[in-house]
């Protein structure tokens, strides 16, 4: 990333790390050290919310610019050259430092209970899903099999363009996510503006791809009132292909940069989410497993074990 770029991220309280790699504490790490209150991952997965590290190898760098995407979108680049790609030894050392930084800044405030402050330093799990198109970073793979040696639980969520490193790599997430935020290519185009030519058409490859894949396999749809929040026999189309272990319809939320492109009035209900969900699921053959209000998401399922 640029001088420029760097800037950006740093003045958000992003940590920057090499030439393409961030880390930002979450909301939920947040609410979870100061109130106990966890993400909706831990609900669904056991993830704990105050052990997980959120990054992104490839924080200016992407192959769409999503109307709903709420991070900085100053991406100029749709590819990291394996010659500018840092190793991952040092991006998993020097994430695991800049997270500890970040999470410092919690010790000593009473609402946050002194085990939990030192749990958090010792994160148990990574989100490779801050921003950017996590796939772009050549050495996914090995970065991967590096965490799950340090003993962490590891989420990729990808938008789906390079189904042929999905196909390559030899150490998967632990947790893979594909984001389909539209049930055909010309809504695909309208809300995720992709930055290369045939995005869609290797989202599909994506998706035939992941009964393939030997890893849990979630779906989450972004849904936007007025763009894409219908359509579910489309939608369950493309769920069937894929065979996910777990679909989440989740809704817009509108907030950082999103505020730019879209209005309050995108932002769905829980209801709305809902009932979404419940006619995916009526259509596409899953079961409604859970849901959670405060972040407007339900999870289906077809019977696979939930917790990580």
């Amino acid at each position: 990333m640029d001088d420029r770029f760097r800037r950006i991220l740093e003045k958000q309280g992003y940590a920057t790390v090499g030439r393409h790699t961030a880390v930002k504490h979450c909301h939920w790490l947040r609410k979870s050290l100061l109130h106990g209150e966890v993400c909706y991952k831990q609900t669904f997965y056991g993830i704990e919310s105050h052990r997980c590290m959120q990054m992104t190898p490839a924080a200016a760098h992407c192959t769409q610019k999503c109307l709903f995407c709420w991070r900085y979108q100053g991406f100029t680049e749709t590819a990291i050259p394996v010659q500018e790609a840092d190793d991952p030894e040092y991006v998993f050392e020097e994430c695991l430092k800049a997270h500890q930084q970040l999470v410092s800044g919690f010790r000593g405030d009473e609402r946050c209970p002194d085990d939990a402050w030192r749990e958090a330093r010792q994160p148990k799990h990574v989100a490779c899903s801050l921003m950017g198109e996590p796939t772009l970073y050549p050495y996914l793979s090995e970065f991967f099999e590096i965490c799950h040696r340090h003993g962490m639980s590891t989420f990729l969520v990808t938008n789906g363009t390079k189904p042929e490193v999905l196909a390559s790599m030899d150490t998967l997430p632990s947790q893979l996510y594909v984001s389909v935020c539209a049930p055909n290519g010309e809504l695909y185009r309208k809300v995720c503006c992709p930055l290369i030519p045939d995005g869609w058409h290797r989202l599909m490859e994506t998706l035939e791809l992941l009964p393939s894949l030997d890893t849990r396999t979630v779906i989450r749809h972004t849904l936007m009132d007025g763009w894409n929040l219908s359509h579910e026999r489309q939608y369950a189309e493309l769920d069937n292909l894929a065979e996910a272990w777990f679909i989440e319809p989740k809704g817009y939320v509108h907030v950082g940069e999103a505020r730019t492109r879209m209005t309050m009035d995108n932002m769905p209900s829980h209801e709305q989410i809902q009932a979404f969900a419940e006619r995916l699921a009526q259509h596409a053959g899953y079961d409604v497993l859970a849901e959670r209000e405060v972040s407007r998401v339900v999870l289906l399922g077809r019977g696979k074990e939930r917790t990580l």
